[in-house]
């Protein structure tokens, strides 16, 4: 369809995950897109937008997500579609049923949508989807469009998921009766790796078996993409890309951020506080950010050692803790703990973490290694101390602190102590920590160069719109 100046516009529909670590990204990148001339129809699903709703961080009707780029005439539209369950069942309680429901109720909805839209003024011509949903290459073919699989963590797991054959084959995943327990050295682009860094599901597979048959059914739709974008930086991750691009016509678009005069999209899940003026009281490098992000579950047992080694070491803290995120006691924290960081310490419910990274006052990241969080921690320059609680997260670990050395490890779920917390948060905080501030310094500069006019993201992105464009052209004089 050809707008009154004979201009063809393309109408892509998103199609994105409800949890924050994926709906951030996608939202950005839909901005992105619609600032290229794209028509974007963004979907998530009803209780997502429900959940956000409640919290206070949207409106009913959700319109300030696209608020700022709307306002500056870019055409993006929004649509919720339903996941099979009642907007009231409690997803963080029941999740295995959600994962059923999300993986195998959920496409009908999205069909019905897509049929409805084929339809619209112009009509959707591209269908770009997370890549953990299970259905968009097979839809794209049913319906004729070109399929773009988005990616939203590093391209370490992107690897691991996409051969993850290999492991079965090679018997380091999937044997009914031991598994291998030495380096993986096979995986292209992936020098070695061991075992224990692979994503958390595949530790535990008796009790993962359905997220992996769901995984794996979601990377056998990825290798039908038209064109992959992840969420990464080809400097950062080169020797994996490379690998990859071998297999799919893929795409280092990350950080996924607004560029200076671009306008971003509003995604947080609850509301932000502003902790700058407490931070704005205390010295430079003085402070250590914590964070288990949005859906991080950590133990009491965990929970009380890492307090313990907080209020045990020499550093003022900001912690948030999310409702929901410890245990299932009503305390998060030890008997004790609120009032002994009287003074010294902030625990908030959620916060503009981007905000408080670049704070000169904070000088540490205690992190659960959320890819996103890690690409907010690089982009502000503040080495990390990892404790990676599950998913992609023991990979990440891996990437920060043994390829990248931006970071050291705090312990491990069910046998992180105290007293090493407490050693390593001053190791990292203090005159010990250069050379991780040496290196975090690289990192930074690498995240950042990526998305000016010539580095490498924004040549990627532009190379992607241009491949894509191209894709759409002869697909017309196809038909």
């Amino acid at each position: 369809m050809a707008d009154s100046e004979g201009i063809t516009k393309h109408h892509a529909l998103f199609v994105t995950v409800p949890f924050q670590g994926h709906f951030t990204p996608a939202a950005n990148f839909a901005v992105k897109l619609a600032a290229r001339g794209f028509i974007v129809t963004f979907v998530t699903t009803e209780a997502f937008h429900h959940q956000r709703a409640a919290s206070g961080a949207v409106s009913v009707d959700g319109h300030e997500v696209f608020a700022d780029a709307r306002s500056m005439g870019l055409d993006i539209r929004s649509e919720l579609v339903s996941d099979g369950l009642p907007v009231s069942f409690d997803r963080a309680l029941h999740r295995d049923q959600f994962s059923d429901a999300f993986y195998h109720l959920l496409p009908s909805h999205v069909v019905e949508l897509m049929r409805k839209l084929l339809l619209a003024e112009p009509p959707i011509d591209v269908l770009i989807s997370d890549t953990f949903n299970v259905w968009p290459s097979t839809l794209a073919k049913k319906f004729g469009l070109p399929y773009v699989s988005f990616w939203t963590e590093p391209a370490l797991v992107f690897a691991i998921y996409y051969h993850v054959h290999l492991l079965v084959e090679n018997g380091h995943f999937g044997s009914p009766t031991e598994t291998r327990k030495d380096t993986i050295t096979y995986i292209p682009g992936v020098p070695s790796i061991e075992p224990t860094d692979l994503v958390s599901f595949f530790h535990s597979p008796e009790a993962s078996w359905r997220v992996l048959r769901n995984v794996g059914k979601a990377f056998e739709e990825a290798k039908g993409a038209d064109f992959v974008l992840c969420n990464t930086v080809q400097e950062i991750e080169a020797e994996v890309i490379g690998a990859l691009q071998l297999e799919r016509p893929f795409y280092a678009v990350g950080p996924i951020v607004p560029a200076s005069g671009e306008c971003g999209a509003a995604t947080s899940l609850w509301p932000e506080l502003d902790c700058s003026q407490w931070l704005h009281s205390m010295p430079p490098r003085s402070v250590l950010y914590i964070s288990f992000g949005s859906i991080a579950r950590v133990s009491k047992r965990d929970m009380d050692e890492i307090a313990y080694g907080v209020l045990g070491s020499k550093f003022s803290f900001i912690w948030v803790i999310r409702p929901g995120s410890g245990s299932s006691e009503a305390s998060p924290f030890p008997e004790g703990f609120i009032e002994a960081c009287k003074g010294r310490g902030m625990v908030v419910p959620w916060c503009r973490q981007k905000q408080v990274l670049l704070h000169p006052a904070v000088g540490g990241f205690l992190t659960h290694c959320g890819w996103n969080s890690i690409l907010e921690s690089m982009w502000c320059g503040v080495p990390m101390l990892c404790f990676p609680v599950s998913a992609d997260q023991p990979t990440n670990r891996k990437l920060v602190v043994e390829d990248l050395r931006i970071g050291i490890d705090v312990g491990s779920i069910g046998e992180v102590r105290g007293a090493e917390v407490s050693r390593r948060i001053d190791s990292l905080m203090g005159e010990a920590g250069g050379a991780l501030r040496k290196e975090i310094e690289g990192a930074q500069k690498a995240v950042k160069s990526a998305v000016t006019p010539t580095g490498s993201s924004s040549k990627n992105l532009e190379q992607f719109t241009a491949d894509l464009l191209k894709h759409l052209s002869d697909k017309k004089r196809e038909r």
